[in-house]
C-alpha cells in the first residue's frame, strides 16, 4: 500500500511539473504569496457545538482531501490513585484489541482497508483517541473510535497479554533517563498529591490491575461532558455533529450516586531527589519551580521567557553566534551535552523549568549559568531579547501545526483547557503585547526568591547542596 502511494504520488508530481503550474513556479523562485499576518486571519474558523448530553464537537475545515478525528477525554494519571495508578495509560493499550462488535482482527482490518493510522496516547490530565483518514471515510472513523471508547471488549485474555506489554514498555522507560529524571522531578515537586504520579504507572500496579479496575476507571471517567470530539482536514462540521448524534449521543454524562469525581488539590514542594550512579556516562538534571495553570494570562509571557533562555544540543551549529545567551555559554564552555527550557501548564497548577545534560565535571557550572539565565530574566532582560525571543515564539507555534494530526490534538486541548480553540491570531496578539517589564515582572512573580524542585540522575556528586542552589534564587544587590 505505501509502495502505491509513493508511486501515485511521484505520478502526480511529474504531472503538474509538466503543467508548468504557476504556483510550483512562485515556488521555484522563493516568491512568496501570503505573508504572515495574511496567512493568520486566513486560517480557518474552528467551529464548535455542545450535544445535549454536554459532548462537545470541534472542527476546523482546512479544505485537505485526509482528515484526522479523535475524541478527547479529560482523564488522565492525575485522576488515578496509588492504588490504580496506570490505569488509563493500561486502558490506552487496550483500546484497540477488540470491541463487543469487533474482535481485534476486524477492527485491524476496517482501519487497514481505509488506509488510516489509529493511535492513542495518556498524559497527566488528557486521554486521547485519534484516527488520520482520508476525508470520505470521516463515518467510518467516527464509528470505529466511539466503539473504542464505549465498549472496549477487556477480555481477561487480552488483559494478561498487554499486561506483560505494558511491563516491557515500564522496563524501556526506565532505560530512558530523561523520562526517568523528567518522573522524579513531578514526584519530588509535586509530593503527596496526584500530579506526582507518572502516566505509566509503578510496575506493582501493572501486575495487579485487573478488569474490573479498568471498568470502574471508565465507569468514572468517560463521561460526555468531559469529552470532546475534534477534527481536522476535509470535514464538515455539520456532518461531524450529525455523526456524533449518531454514534456518541447516548454516551453517558451521569455518575454513580452523583459522586462526580472532583481533583484533589494541587500543592507545589521545594524539594530534591537524587539518584547517584556513577557508572553513568552522563548526568541528567531538572531544576524547576511551579509555573502559570493553563488559563493564567501569565503563560505568553512565560513562553516568551522560555524561548529566551532556548535550547541547546552539542549537535548544534553556530556556537558564539546563537542567540540565547545560555546557548552561547554552553558551547564555548563546553557545559553541557544539551539543555532545553520548558513550561508544563495544567488546569490550576504549572511546572516551569530546565533540563540539562552534562557530564560529571560540569554540573556545578551548568547550574550556576541556568540560575543566573533566570535571574537575568527576573531583573535584566533586554527589548532586543524580547523582540528575538517573541519571534522565535511565533515560528514554533506555526511550525507546530503542520498538518491535521497537530492540528486536531491542538483542537482537542484547548476545548478541554479553555472552552474554545484560541486562534493563532490571538496568540500572535498576545506575543506581541508582551513588553521587558513584563517578563521581568512575571518571571519576578514566578521564579525569583521561589523554592526550586530538583531531579538527578547519574554521576552527580558535584551537584550543588540543596541550600546553595535556594541560594541562587535571588540576587543581593545594592
Amino acid at each position: 500500500m505505501a509502495a502505491s502511494l509513493c508511486r501515485v504520488g511521484s505520478t502526480v508530481g511529474r504531472a503538474l511539473a509538466k503543467s508548468r503550474s504557476p504556483i510550483l513556479l512562485s515556488l521555484r523562485r522563493g516568491q512568496a504569496t501570503v505573508n504572515y499576518a495574511q496567512s493568520l486571519l486566513g486560517a480557518p474558523e474552528t467551529r464548535l457545538t455542545a450535544l445535549d448530553n454536554g459532548l462537545r464537537i470541534a472542527s476546523e475545515d482546512t479544505g485537505h482531501s485526509t482528515c484526522t478525528v479523535g475524541l478527547w477525554i479529560s482523564c488522565g494519571s492525575r485522576y488515578e490513585t496509588e492504588k490504580n495508578n496506570g490505569a488509563g495509560f493500561f486502558l490506552e493499550h487496550m483500546a484497540f484489541k477488540g470491541t463487543k462488535k469487533h474482535t481485534q482482527a476486524a477492527l485491524e482490518q476496517q482501519v487497514e482497508s481505509m488506509g488510516a493510522h489509529l493511535s492513542a496516547y495518556t498524559s497527566r490530565e488528557h486521554t486521547a483517541y485519534y484516527m488520520k483518514t482520508l476525508a470520505k471515510d470521516l463515518p467510518k472513523a467516527v464509528e470505529l473510535l466511539s466503539e473504542v471508547v464505549q465498549s472496549t471488549a477487556l477480555s481477561e485474555a487480552d488483559i494478561e497479554q498487554q499486561r506483560s506489554v505494558v511491563l516491557k514498555e515500564l522496563e524501556e522507560v526506565e532505560g530512558s533517563l530523561q523520562d526517568v529524571c523528567l518522573d522524579l522531578l513531578y514526584a519530588t515537586a509535586f509530593q503527596g498529591t496526584a500530579m506526582g504520579h507518572s502516566v505509566m504507572g509503578p510496575s506493582q500496579n501493572a501486575r495487579t490491575l485487573g478488569r474490573q479496575d479498568l471498568v470502574d476507571f471508565i465507569n468514572s471517567h468517560y463521561k460526555a461532558p468531559r469529552m470532546v470530539l475534534a477534527a481536522a482536514g476535509g470535514v464538515t462540521h455539520e456532518e461531524l455533529v450529525g455523526l456524533a448524534k449518531q454514534h456518541l449521543g447516548g454516551v453517558s454524562f451521569e455518575y454513580e450516586n452523583d459522586a462526580v469525581p472532583v481533583l484533589a488539590p494541587c500543592r507545589f514542594s521545594g524539594s530534591e531527589i537524587r539518584m547517584r550512579d556513577d557508572d553513568m556516562p552522563l548526568a541528567h538534571i531538572a531544576i524547576a519551580v511551579e509555573g502559570a495553570n493553563a488559563a493564567s494570562p501569565d503563560i505568553v509571557p512565560l513562553m516568551v521567557a522560555n524561548s529566551i533562555i532556548g535550547s541547546y544540543d552539542i549537535t548544534f551549529g553556530g556556537g558564539k553566534h546563537m542567540s540565547s545567551r545560555l546557548a552561547r555559554l554552553a558551547s564555548e564552555e563546553s557545559l553541557c551535552h544539551s539543555f532545553q527550557a520548558f513550561h508544563s501548564s495544567y488546569s490550576d497548577t504549572g511546572l516551569l523549568g530546565i533540563y540539562f545534560v552534562t557530564d560529571k565535571h560540569h554540573i556545578d557550572d551548568m547550574m550556576h549559568w541556568s540560575q543566573n539565565a533566570w535571574m537575568n530574566l527576573c531583573t535584566t532582560v533586554t527589548e532586543s531579547d524580547v523582540a528575538r525571543a517573541k519571534n522565535a515564539l511565533k515560528t514554533s507555534l506555526v511550525g507546530q501545526l503542520d498538518g491535521t494530526t497537530p492540528i486536531c490534538d491542538d483542537i482537542g486541548r484547548h476545548v478541554l483547557n479553555y472552552g474554545r480553540r484560541i486562534p493563532l491570531s490571538e496568540w500572535d496578539a498576545q506575543i506581541d503585547a508582551v513588553t521587558p517589564k513584563i517578563v521581568r515582572d512575571v518571571c519576578s512573580k514566578y521564579i525569583y526568591d521561589k523554592c526550586p524542585a530538583v531531579a538527578a540522575v547519574g554521576p552527580i556528586e558535584q551537584l550543588p547542596d540543596y541550600n546553595r542552589m535556594r541560594s541562587a534564587m535571588y540576587w543581593l544587590r545594592f
